[in-house]
């Protein structure tokens, strides 16, 4: 009866929010008639920091998702809700990354734009697990990431079409860069034997980075994080690591070590010692105001840690 109460209370409470969003944004926003910035609040970090150096100073942004914070898990508040009714131009990377805030985008796209970046790239580009669900994670490839900004960046033009020369200029600027990130990723990986290629982490987040740098990849969960982790999932792994001798394993900053640990004991009691590889960004990026703070350096990061841990050189 508890249990339903509680359930009962929190749809209440969801129910006004909803309703105070929609009051809200049809008073508030608008920002760029009065000449101002285009405000834009993102949902996760590698829209939003993107998407500031394609907007430059033309643009406010904001994210609502901070470092170590597990977008599949999160529910929007109170302050978000205000946060959202704030600004002029939604974006959220969507394929149910953010599985919680749905109905949320659904009523604010009543009142303004709201961008799902990821959610036009053909599905046939788009990877699925075994039950049909697409894979969220499409950052990790690069050339796939560009296309969900190129959406954002069309997007911004929409709203402020006096800045569609400066907004194309910052993101030819920027993709030239990322560009060189992806030739530098494919080059350093590439240097990994092809037998210790394999990248095991606690959940399934790296399939597109594995698929763009010929990786095999094992998530101990499934595209999301709440999604149940079986005693076999744990042994298939440890059997998979003994027998091809993989020598380390990865954690994540927004996920639970418990299950990696447990990999690593089992591997040892099996005879073969596994060791900690290091922390890779996955579903969230670094510290504002650090360099895994931004979607390059987070990216760079991730590279370094799997390359030197699957080599063994820098130890």
């Amino acid at each position: 009866m508890q249990r339903k109460m509680r359930k009962i209370k929190l749809g209440l409470i969801m129910g006004l929010g909803l309703s105070v969003l929609l009051a809200a944004c049809s008073t508030v926003g608008g920002n760029t008639v009065d000449g101002d910035k285009i405000k834009i609040i993102t949902t996760i970090g590698q829209i939003a920091e993107p998407i500031s150096i394609i907007g430059g100073d033309r643009v406010d942004v904001e994210s609502l998702m901070g470092a170590g914070v597990d977008p599949h898990l999160y529910n929007a508040t109170q302050g978000d809700i205000q946060k959202l009714a704030s600004g002029d131009v939604i974006f959220y990377s969507g394929h149910h990354l953010e599985g919680k805030m749905g109905e949320i985008f659904e009523q604010i796209n009543k009142t303004k734009p709201v961008l799902g970046i990821t959610e036009g790239i053909p599905e046939g580009q788009l990877l699925k697990d075994a039950a049909g669900a697409i894979d969220p994670h499409v950052w990790f490839d690069i050339d796939l990431w560009k296309q969900g900004l190129e959406a954002a960046t069309e997007q911004l033009k929409k709203v402020s079409p006096e800045d569609a020369t400066y907004f194309e200029y910052n993101k030819t600027a920027y993709f030239e860069q990322l560009d060189a990130l992806k030739a530098e990723t494919q080059d350093k990986i590439s240097q990994i034997p092809i037998e210790q290629r394999m990248l095991v982490t606690a959940h399934d987040a790296f399939g597109y980075f594995g698929r763009m740098v010929d990786m095999k990849v094992i998530g101990l969960q499934g595209l999301s994080t709440e999604d149940e982790i079986g005693i076999s999932d744990i042994q298939s792994t440890i059997d998979l690591l003994v027998e091809n001798g993989i020598p380390a394993v990865f954690v994540e900053s927004s996920i639970n070590k418990s299950s990696i640990n447990a990999v690593m004991e089992g591997a040892s009691s099996a005879g073969h010692r596994v060791k900690l590889g290091g922390e890779l960004f996955s579903d969230a990026m670094g510290a504002e105001g650090t360099t895994e703070g931004t979607y390059i350096g987070m990216y760079r990061h991730n590279v370094e840690v799997i390359y030197h841990a699957l080599t063994g050189k820098g130890d």
